[in-house]
């Protein structure tokens, strides 16, 4: 695993130790930035299950301002700030330890808003379409900002969830990704 492109391009990331997490492959996270940038002009990055802190790391390399990473394993949590730790990233990046439901909230709270959402959670404990409903109801993602959803090719996510609109799908092997926004219309 590495920094796939822009200022770390080619800084290796450490993996989270055991086989709890399964990080994003590189081939997967090139074709990911290359749906959604490939590059950033600030902005502000979201991963909710960072394990590695990969997606999120790959949006502050392409440019993205700033970026909260979250997860409920230590071990995740130790391996993000390493990871955050060797691209430089420590100023521009909060780390939480918190489940993914209790961490929308928090943020809701906070009146935060994200260009990039990533949810990558474990494949066999999805609860994907109640996430990214909860994210469009909340108004936390900008207006031209994107929801990354990685899944097992098993399960399908349907075009539209709330005022969110399924804008592109890919797969990868055994890996789909769905990208999710406003529907623009007019544009």
């Amino acid at each position: 695993m590495r920094v796939v492109s822009g200022t770390c391009k080619g800084r290796p990331l450490k993996a989270v130790p055991g086989t709890g997490t399964r990080p994003t492959t590189d081939k997967v996270k090139e074709a990911i930035f290359n749906m959604i940038g490939p590059y950033f002009d600030g902005g502000s990055a979201l991963d909710l299950f960072g394990g590695s802190g990969g997606l999120g790391i790959e949006a502050l390399s392409r440019g993205t301002e700033s970026c909260i990473f979250v997860d409920k394993d230590q071990k995740a949590i130790q391996t993000i700030h390493k990871n955050i730790e060797a691209c430089g990233f420590e100023k521009q990046s909060e780390v939480y330890r918190n489940d993914a439901e209790r961490a929308l909230k928090a943020v809701m709270k906070r009146e935060l808003s994200f260009s990039l959402i990533f949810l990558d959670p474990p494949y066999k404990q999805q609860k994907l379409k109640a996430l990214i409903n909860s994210i469009g109801e909340a108004g936390i993602l900008d207006e031209k900002g994107y929801i990354v959803a990685e899944h097992g090719t098993e399960e399908s996510l349907p075009d539209e969830l709330g005022e969110l609109v399924k804008l592109k799908g890919e797969l990868y092997g055994t890996t789909a990704v769905s990208i999710f926004g406003y529907s623009l219309k007019g544009e």
